[in-house]
């Protein structure tokens, strides 16, 4: 029986030979990735586990988007400790206030490629299936614990086909598809599952088109 992109690519990141849903294993993460308002309570969940160091800099990527530039002094401040921290860590992957949101940013400098698993302390994380990768949002204290080892543990999740199919009319863009299945799936309906877009319509949308997909995936519960 045939495997799900999820289920193949975790079993690469978790050095099986195959994964099924429903399992739980601890995947290898490729890319790091927190934007400014998660990056320092992340940091300081990595430390309450006794590290001080990152596993790898060179797959931590840190952006300031969220609140840039500094609206207020508590946002300058969290700025200011983020370029610090990232000094320290000797991290090349900080991009500041000028760069992006970080969803735009992380495919734009390379980070994501296909096959990979890509963890963000954010929850439209997700975006980046557009490139075939596994990606999705955890929590701070997860995205700690990632940090100090470079792994994380998941549980292999179920699989929905949204088959799409024909040319899109003029005027209907790729925000009005992934609107009407999440009308039909629901807000809750897809909660732990992967989604994988496949058809014609698909298959001819753009990049960006794509990205836009799988950005509002989380909106049918992740």
């Amino acid at each position: 029986m045939g495997k799900t992109i999820a289920e193949k690519i975790l079993a690469r990141a978790s050095g099986h030979e195959e994964t099924s849903a429903g399992e739980i294993v601890k995947a290898r993460v490729d890319v790091a990735m927190m934007p400014d308002l998660t990056t320092i309570l992340a940091v300081n969940a990595m430390k309450e586990m006794g590290v001080d160091r990152v596993w790898d800099p060179e797959k931590v990527v840190t952006i300031l988007d969220h609140v840039a530039p500094a609206s207020t002094p508590m946002a300058a401040k969290i700025h200011r400790d983020i370029r610090i921290w990232a000094r320290e860590q000797n991290l090349e992957n900080l991009y500041d206030v000028e760069s992006g949101v970080c969803h735009q940013v992380l495919p734009e400098k390379g980070h994501v490629k296909p096959g990979t698993v890509v963890i963000g302390a954010d929850s439209h994380t997700c975006t980046h299936g557009a490139f075939g990768a596994f990606a999705t949002g955890v929590g701070s204290t997860d995205m700690g614990a990632i940090l100090a080892t470079g792994k994380t543990w998941l549980r292999v999740p179920e699989t929905i086909r949204v088959q799409v199919e024909g040319k899109l009319q003029d005027l209907v863009l790729p925000k009005d598809v992934i609107l009407r299945v999440a009308g039909e799936v629901g807000a809750d309906g897809a909660t732990y599952n992967a989604i994988e877009f496949h058809g014609e319509t698909i298959s001819e949308m753009s990049v960006s088109g794509r990205m836009t997909l799988c950005n509002m995936a989380i909106e049918m519960g992740g």
